[in-house]
């Protein structure tokens, strides 16, 4: 389901590890996710898409919502997942307005922006919460270490945080765990308006229920399988 109130950009089957932020215009998944936390055996011999899939029937699917600055500005979780990494790029803060984003290549790869990284019941599962025009401060709930909007960063630089949940408490883990979210759990929030993009595996009859350009409330569903 929708994490966000606010308007569908674009969505559909990611091709070439590359993903349209609005209509031609494209940006590299590797730049925008950063380099594999998991490293393959042999990664010469296939895509960073391929490695990112858990199943070889799964295919990647991507939506991105734009939130307006008149639009309820948290972003809930679009369905029962674990999280697994937060990984954060500290980066500019460029308006993500829909006419911005047609003339701005790798935009959502240069703005800053939050990546939760983890797994749903068919694989691969990714949040990102991109910031935008004064739209620094991302907020993520269950971790209080997050400090977004400091102005001082080197291009390209990014902060990774493993998790693992023990109670309430959420710590950082080398091993396995991750946090478990609820589908519709609040999961943080924006000062103003800005972009969530979701990256997923799932399998390949997988349809989205969108039409471009449409309104979306949170909640409402996205496809179907």
């Amino acid at each position: 389901t929708s994490p966000a109130d606010g308007k569908i950009l674009h969505f559909g089957r990611v091709k070439n590890s590359e993903v349209e932020q609005v209509k031609g215009v494209t940006y590299s998944l590797e730049n925008f996710l950063g380099p594999q936390t998991k490293q393959s055996k042999d990664l010469s011999s296939s895509s960073f898409q391929d490695h990112l899939l858990l199943s070889p029937d799964s295919d990647l699917f991507h939506v991105v919502v734009y939130l307006a600055p008149g639009d309820y500005h948290c972003f809930h979780s679009p369905t029962d997942w674990k999280v697994e990494l937060r990984r954060h790029f500290p980066g500019s803060l460029m308006s993500v307005n829909p006419g911005v984003a047609r003339w701005v290549k790798e935009l959502f790869c240069l703005n800053e922006r939050v990546v939760l990284h983890g797994q749903w019941q068919h694989g691969f599962f990714s949040l990102t919460a991109v910031g935008a025009t004064n739209v620094g401060s991302i907020r993520v709930y269950f971790d209080q270490e997050l400090r977004t909007n400091t102005p001082r960063y080197s291009k390209g630089s990014f902060h990774d945080r493993s998790y693992v949940a023990m109670g309430d408490q959420v710590k950082p883990a080398a091993g396995e765990g991750g946090v478990a979210l609820h589908k519709g759990e609040p999961v943080g929030e924006f000062n103003l308006g800005s972009t969530i993009v979701l990256l997923f595996e799932a399998p390949r009859d997988f349809t989205f229920s969108l039409q471009p350009g449409q309104r979306i409330r949170m909640g409402e569903g996205l496809g179907s399988l």
